[in-house]
């Protein structure tokens, strides 16, 4: 039977430390006789005696003694690092590894992040923002958000928000250029499309027809890999293009972009908060997930409303 050397070797100090196996068994939640084929185990181990044992009473060997000299100190600093591993996990401060998108991605996390920290000064936020989707372990992430899918299998996801796609122009492109009376007219608009950062694809448009979610390519009139230099174009009046919620809704709310054919917005798409199994996530990880998830779900800065949506022309 393989040994486990370490529970041995508490094992024996234990039994030590008391001067009975029977009060050492008691102490670790083990039976007297579980205790006693521990500590031969451990000497058959070590091909030495550690103890003389009768009934009622231990004495150290002279290798015993030896030994537990030798190992004494290392028991009490491995002790006081699992005192500090559990009284670190209930403490809601240190580092907290979160990973999310960089396009469209700031102005939603940010917030977050910044009143966390404000109720807790002891956080050490280190955030990873990447459009690619990365390795969930290698990133040593405890939190992450993402638009869509989990990154990795064996992920709890909590849905925060749908992403709504809104076509968009600016007043000023609509007094120079006029506004698509449907799908079929987009072509003969300046349009903007959006490259993914990371591998430089071009995403078609996602649009609502009959219920069903279509794709469409357009003519780029613009094409970009960065979200808020899109945004940019359509609010200087340049292009008209699809854009996310959590980007367009504060700047249709002020008037300076009108949305477009807005039957044909879509929301299939949702931003997400993943993480591993709470059971072992410390406090502090436990607490920002709590704090993220009620400040994010449904968080109506992102998405246009039921009554704003009646009200687009």
């Amino acid at each position: 039977m393989p040994i486990n050397e370490l529970r041995a070797i508490e094992t024996f100090a234990k039994a030590v430390e008391l001067g009975s196996l029977r009060k050492a068994a008691a102490a670790q939640g083990l039976s007297p006789q579980a205790v006693s084929q521990a500590l031969s185990q451990l000497e058959q181990h070590l091909g030495v005696r550690l103890l003389h044992r009768t009934t009622r009473n231990i004495a150290l060997t002279e290798e015993g003694q030896q030994f537990l000299e030798a190992t004494k100190p290392a028991l009490a600093i491995l002790e006081r690092a699992l005192q500090r591993v559990r009284a670190a996990k209930d403490e809601i401060a240190g580092p907290l590894h979160i990973v999310a998108p960089r396009s469209g991605f700031v102005s939603v996390l940010w917030p977050v992040v910044d009143a966390f920290c404000r109720k807790y000064p002891g956080i050490q936020p280190d955030l990873h923002l990447d459009d690619q989707v990365g390795n969930w372990v290698h990133e040593r992430a405890d939190v992450g958000f993402r638009i869509g899918a989990p990154p990795e299998d064996g992920l709890i996801a909590r849905r925060l928000f749908p992403v709504q796609l809104i076509i968009c122009a600016s007043p000023a492109y609509l007094e120079r250029h006029g506004a698509p009376q449907t799908l079929d007219a987009l072509p003969a608009h300046r349009c903007s499309v959006f490259r993914h950062p990371a591998t430089g694809e071009v995403f078609p448009w996602f649009l609502k027809v009959d219920g069903e979610v279509v794709r469409r390519d357009l003519p780029p009139a613009l094409s970009t890999n960065d979200i808020e230099f899109e945004l940019q174009a359509v609010l200087d009046g340049q292009v008209i293009a699809q854009l996310a919620s959590m980007s367009a809704a504060p700047h249709i709310r002020a008037g300076r972009i009108v949305p477009l054919l807005p039957q044909h917005m879509t929301d299939h798409m949702s931003v997400a908060l993943f993480y591993g199994s709470r059971r072992a996530q410390p406090a502090r990880v436990r607490q920002f997930i709590d704090f993220a998830v009620e400040r994010l779900t449904d968080n109506p800065d992102y998405v246009l409303n039921d009554t704003e949506l009646k009200a687009l022309p």
